[in-house]
């Protein structure tokens, strides 16, 4: 780092948080370098003195080697908020992840209070900054239980693009998994990560869905023997693939 890089970079490098996050904090002028406030793409060598809010940051403590970061799943139940702070006290996710010593967890995208899966965490900001990336364009996939018969107009609808508030979704793919009386279950895949997107896309077609489960995101499969509640770490076969998808090197 001699001469210097990026700002958000190296603060992500450092788990300080995900590099769209430092980003949003450059922006509000929440970061300062030298008592002046910071500016994106501003490099920095980690010499500097560095405050977030209040609080300093000592690069040279907090920097962490890549061979160091933690990689983990976590499989989210119902009822569980993926924030570290929730003003109605509500359960949330951080508060069954395994402590660290170095950096924080950084959540890999998000899922609503109402669904449960698959979610990744990790100390390493950058690589989380390319998994949220909408550039990437990283496949999800869910299992989603919807009341009623659906029918063909309505599968091509969500394939072919729904327009919601937000721009236009679809879905990849959509398997029809297995029935249970009047529900029906489906797996469904897309690439982007809008609010509540899944749910929208059946939702547009008046098709309620009473059960979502994010059961792979990219490389990663949630596996069938891990609890809800519980987290364990990624698969060193599945986390080189994930590297691969968002053209990172695998620290060696």
């Amino acid at each position: 780092m001699e001469n210097g890089e990026r700002i958000q970079k190296v603060l992500a490098q450092a788990g300080i948080a995900s590099r769209r996050e430092i980003e949003r904090m450059i922006e509000d002028g929440l970061i300062k370098v030298n008592g002046k406030k910071a500016k994106t793409g501003q490099k920095i060598t980690g010499k500097e003195s560095i405050m977030i809010g209040k609080r300093t940051i000592h690069l040279d403590r907090r920097q962490i080697d890549k061979n160091d970061h933690q990689y983990i799943i976590y499989n989210k139940p119902e009822g569980e908020i993926v924030s570290t702070n929730d003003p109605e006290g509500r359960p949330t996710v951080f508060r069954n992840l395994p402590k660290i010593k170095k950096g924080k967890w950084i959540a890999v995208g998000r899922l609503d209070i109402n669904t449960r899966g698959l979610l990744i965490f990790t100390t390493n900001g950058e690589l989380a900054h390319r998994l949220m990336h909408p550039s990437y364009e990283i496949e999800r996939e869910y299992g989603v239980r919807v009341y009623g018969h659906v029918s063909s107009e309505v599968l091509n609808n969500l394939q072919q693009g729904v327009e919601l508030e937000d721009g236009v979704a679809q879905f990849h793919n959509i398997r029809e998994f297995r029935s249970e009386g009047s529900n029906h279950w489906y797996h469904v895949t897309l690439s982007e990560g809008k609010n509540r997107e899944v749910r929208r896309l059946w939702e547009s077609q008046e098709v309620p869905v009473n059960r979502l489960i994010r059961i792979r995101y990219g490389t990663v499969n949630l596996p069938r023997s891990l609890k809800k509640g519980k987290s364990e770490e990624i698969k060193k076969s599945e986390l080189k693939q994930l590297f691969k998808l968002v053209q990172l090197d695998y620290p060696k």
